[in-house]
């Protein structure tokens, strides 16, 4: 059984079709990028996936449970827009993310002091060991985004998902990130679903890179058709199509 299986799923946004007969089958701790045109519906995807949506039709099951009705603790979610919590500083919004699954939400004592110990090195392996003590406010985007990125990652879900994570980011600090999501992701052996933009970006973190498209196409009524997966490459085998035992999935293959 694979851990995420998305059964013929369909979107529909006040009668018009956004995704129409999304399948997908995917194994615990796969990196799968999704790639497409701006409004195929990706984000979209990502949402129904951290159940913060709910299919119009079909199914998303995770690990064999019922489809989750509401977001929850075993998904981390990273949006475009950074989100980070404004009244703590810089390595206090670290130790809330790795403190989600704890009674209560907080450390205690020594248990503390190490939580922040951890926050510290988190800190230096994403670039803001210098401004652990400011508040997010006093960030610039990309710094507010790191931290955002970070706090996601030390949360370990067993689903991360990713919104063009590495927009805002310079050159030389996409790299790093990049180096430090894979490193955390083979620490923890977590599920990545990342949407970007970027194809190289796609094909060197992802296991798998997915296309969103539009299979038809009605020039007089552009938004007559939704959106579904057109291509599912392994990144892992030169960018072949990728195989699979499941009938079930449907993947359409180049011509």
């Amino acid at each position: 059984m694979s851990f995420v299986s998305v059964r013929d799923v369909f979107q529909f946004y006040d009668g018009r079709p956004i995704l129409e007969r999304v399948n997908l089958e995917v194994e615990e701790g796969e990196f799968i990028s999704i790639v497409g045109a701006s409004g195929c519906g990706k984000s979209t995807f990502l949402r129904m996936l951290l159940a913060q949506e709910t299919p119009t039709r079909g199914s998303i099951t995770v690990d064999g449970n019922p489809p989750a009705v509401e977001p929850g603790l075993e998904r981390g979610v990273v949006f475009q827009r950074y989100s980070t919590f404004p009244h703590l500083n810089v390595r206090d919004n670290i130790v809330a993310g790795e403190s989600f699954r704890r009674p209560w939400g907080r450390f205690w004592g020594a248990e503390k002091k190490a939580a922040r110990d951890r926050a510290d090195e988190t800190l230096a392996r994403i670039g803001l060991d210098h401004v652990a003590d400011n508040y997010p406010a006093t960030l610039s985007g990309g710094m507010q985004q790191r931290l955002a990125i970070g706090q996601a990652l030390v949360a370990r879900p067993r689903i991360l998902l990713l919104d063009e994570p590495f927009g805002a980011l310079d050159p030389g600090t996409r790299l790093s990130m990049h180096d430090f999501l894979s490193e955390l992701r083979d620490e923890t052996g977590m599920t990545v679903f990342m949407v970007t933009h970027d194809l190289e970006e796609g094909f060197k973190l992802g296991d798998r890179v997915i296309v969103f498209d539009k299979p038809r196409w009605d020039p007089h009524d552009p938004s007559a058709y939704g959106a579904t997966i057109t291509y599912d490459f392994d990144a892992r085998n030169g960018g072949f199509p990728y195989q699979t035992i499941k009938e079930e999935t449907h993947v359409l293959r180049p011509n």
